[in-house]
Protein backbone atom coordinates (compact mmCIF):
# COMPACT_ATOMS: atom_id res chain seq x y z
CA UNK A 1 0.00 0.00 0.00
CA UNK A 2 2.84 2.23 0.74
CA UNK A 3 4.28 1.63 -2.57
CA UNK A 4 1.40 2.83 -4.37
CA UNK A 5 1.02 6.01 -2.15
CA UNK A 6 4.57 7.33 -2.81
CA UNK A 7 3.93 6.22 -6.96
CA UNK A 8 0.76 8.46 -6.77
CA UNK A 9 2.74 11.27 -4.60
CA UNK A 10 5.51 10.99 -7.43
CA UNK A 11 3.04 11.42 -10.61
CA UNK A 12 0.90 14.13 -8.90
CA UNK A 13 4.44 16.00 -8.19
CA UNK A 14 5.93 14.96 -12.00
CA UNK A 15 2.14 16.75 -13.33
CA UNK A 16 2.18 19.71 -11.72
CA UNK A 17 5.85 20.40 -12.16
CA UNK A 18 5.12 19.70 -15.74
CA UNK A 19 2.08 22.23 -15.98
CA UNK A 20 3.70 24.92 -14.58
CA UNK A 21 6.89 24.76 -16.62
CA UNK A 22 4.68 24.76 -19.39
CA UNK A 23 2.75 28.20 -17.97
CA UNK A 24 6.37 29.39 -17.76
CA UNK A 25 6.93 28.86 -21.24
CA UNK A 26 3.95 29.97 -22.52
CA UNK A 27 4.26 33.14 -20.70
CA UNK A 28 7.35 33.98 -23.22
CA UNK A 29 5.22 33.37 -26.22
CA UNK A 30 4.86 35.90 -27.95
CA UNK A 31 1.60 37.80 -28.77
CA UNK A 32 -0.77 35.78 -31.41
CA UNK A 33 -2.72 32.33 -32.46
CA UNK A 34 0.02 30.05 -30.20
CA UNK A 35 -0.54 32.14 -26.93
CA UNK A 36 -4.09 32.68 -27.30
CA UNK A 37 -4.43 28.72 -27.28
CA UNK A 38 -1.78 27.97 -24.27
CA UNK A 39 -3.95 30.20 -22.57
CA UNK A 40 -7.60 29.12 -23.49
CA UNK A 41 -7.76 26.05 -21.15
CA UNK A 42 -5.82 28.16 -17.92
CA UNK A 43 -8.14 31.31 -18.71
CA UNK A 44 -11.31 29.00 -18.33
CA UNK A 45 -10.58 27.07 -15.21
CA UNK A 46 -9.82 30.73 -13.74
CA UNK A 47 -12.98 31.74 -15.07
CA UNK A 48 -15.05 29.43 -13.78
CA UNK A 49 -13.37 29.51 -10.12
CA UNK A 50 -14.50 33.23 -10.18
CA UNK A 51 -18.07 32.31 -11.90
CA UNK A 52 -18.86 29.84 -9.34
CA UNK A 53 -18.13 31.89 -6.03
CA UNK A 54 -19.96 35.33 -8.06
CA UNK A 55 -23.61 35.32 -6.42
CA UNK A 56 -24.90 36.54 -10.06
CA UNK A 57 -24.19 33.90 -11.78
CA UNK A 58 -27.62 31.51 -11.57
CA UNK A 59 -27.53 28.01 -10.44
CA UNK A 60 -27.84 26.04 -13.45
CA UNK A 61 -24.62 28.05 -14.84
CA UNK A 62 -22.96 26.77 -12.32
CA UNK A 63 -23.56 23.41 -12.35
CA UNK A 64 -23.02 23.73 -16.16
CA UNK A 65 -19.37 24.91 -15.28
CA UNK A 66 -19.11 22.16 -12.44
CA UNK A 67 -19.86 19.34 -15.21
CA UNK A 68 -17.61 20.87 -17.49
CA UNK A 69 -14.64 20.50 -15.16
CA UNK A 70 -15.52 17.18 -13.67
CA UNK A 71 -14.97 16.25 -17.20
CA UNK A 72 -11.76 18.06 -18.05
CA UNK A 73 -10.65 16.17 -14.97
CA UNK A 74 -11.85 12.76 -15.67
CA UNK A 75 -9.38 9.96 -17.30
CA UNK A 76 -12.48 8.66 -19.31
CA UNK A 77 -12.90 10.45 -22.58
CA UNK A 78 -14.39 10.05 -26.12
CA UNK A 79 -11.19 10.70 -27.37
CA UNK A 80 -8.22 9.18 -25.87
CA UNK A 81 -5.89 11.85 -24.50
CA UNK A 82 -2.79 9.80 -26.01
CA UNK A 83 -3.23 11.10 -29.46
CA UNK A 84 -1.61 13.71 -30.47
CA UNK A 85 -3.56 16.79 -31.46
CA UNK A 86 -7.33 15.42 -31.44
CA UNK A 87 -6.97 13.70 -27.76
CA UNK A 88 -7.82 16.93 -25.90
CA UNK A 89 -10.48 17.74 -27.99
CA UNK A 90 -13.46 16.61 -26.46
CA UNK A 91 -11.87 18.18 -23.80
CA UNK A 92 -12.13 21.74 -25.05
CA UNK A 93 -15.77 21.22 -26.81
CA UNK A 94 -17.01 20.70 -23.67
CA UNK A 95 -15.58 23.72 -22.16
CA UNK A 96 -16.96 25.81 -24.88
CA UNK A 97 -20.35 24.08 -24.46
CA UNK A 98 -20.29 24.46 -21.17
CA UNK A 99 -19.57 28.49 -20.94
CA UNK A 100 -22.00 29.13 -24.23
CA UNK A 101 -24.48 27.84 -21.83
CA UNK A 102 -23.66 29.46 -18.64
CA UNK A 103 -22.95 32.60 -20.95
CA UNK A 104 -26.56 33.14 -21.48
CA UNK A 105 -27.36 33.25 -17.66
CA UNK A 106 -24.98 34.88 -16.43
CA UNK A 107 -24.69 39.49 -16.99
CA UNK A 108 -22.26 40.18 -19.25
CA UNK A 109 -20.47 42.22 -16.46
CA UNK A 110 -19.74 39.25 -14.81
CA UNK A 111 -18.38 37.20 -17.30
CA UNK A 112 -16.17 40.30 -18.02
CA UNK A 113 -14.88 40.16 -14.67
CA UNK A 114 -14.37 36.70 -14.60
CA UNK A 115 -12.46 35.76 -17.62
CA UNK A 116 -8.50 36.60 -17.39
CA UNK A 117 -7.48 36.69 -20.86
CA UNK A 118 -8.05 38.49 -23.90
CA UNK A 119 -11.75 39.88 -24.06
CA UNK A 120 -12.24 38.93 -27.97
CA UNK A 121 -11.25 35.10 -26.93
CA UNK A 122 -14.20 35.06 -24.66
CA UNK A 123 -16.50 36.61 -27.30
CA UNK A 124 -15.49 34.62 -29.63
CA UNK A 125 -15.87 31.63 -27.50
CA UNK A 126 -19.55 32.09 -26.46
CA UNK A 127 -20.42 33.15 -29.71
CA UNK A 128 -21.49 36.62 -29.20
CA UNK A 129 -20.67 40.30 -28.96
CA UNK A 130 -21.04 42.83 -26.17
Amino acid sequence: MRGWLIGLGVTVTVVVVSWAVLVLLARRLPPGLAKDLVSFLPDCVTAARRLRKDPRVPRRAKIAIAVAAVWVASPIDLIPEFLPVIGPLDDIVVVLLAFRYAARRVPVEALEEAWPGEPRLLWRMIGRRP
